[in-house]
């Protein structure tokens, strides 16, 4: 492994780590500031809105070196990083709450959400890094 990606690499995991803890953080506020009907669901949508901003700046700055060429070229950039991760998320949310079900504890639910955010985030990077973080305009497929 190069210099150059061992570099983005330890970046892309401090980056990571840091959004998870954001997340799962968030998540733990939220339950306990509301513990009603889908309380779970809605901890885990509000940890996944606060880390995403955060981790969209790091990345586009520190991983992939992009500057965008005007707000609106930023906004697309945004939109797509943003869509790239839906099917991530969806790996996230999928393993946090298989966690949730299958151990009934807390503790068992924010393991899960690591375990889901890790896999994720190695897919996104892959994903960004061949769609959105590219020379160019992104291919916005929006």
């Amino acid at each position: 492994m190069s210099k150059k990606a061992l570099t983005i690499a330890l970046l892309y995991t401090v980056f990571a780590s840091l959004s998870t803890v954001i997340n799962i953080s968030s998540q733990m506020l939220s339950m306990a500031i509301y513990k009603g009907t889908y309380a779970v669901e809605i901890s885990i949508l509000v940890g996944t809105a606060t880390g995403l901003p955060l981790r969209y700046l790091l990345e586009k700055r520190y991983i992939f070196n992009f500057k965008s060429s005007n707000i609106k070229h930023d906004g697309q950039l945004f939109l797509l990083y943003s869509f790239m991760g839906v099917f991530t998320t969806a790996i996230f949310w999928f393993t946090e709450y298989v966690f949730h079900l299958s151990f009934t504890d807390d503790l068992m639910r924010y393991v899960g959400g690591v375990v889901g955010l890790s896999i994720g985030f190695y897919i996104k990077y892959r994903l960004d890094k061949k769609y959105v973080f590219m020379s160019g305009d992104p291919k916005v497929m929006l």
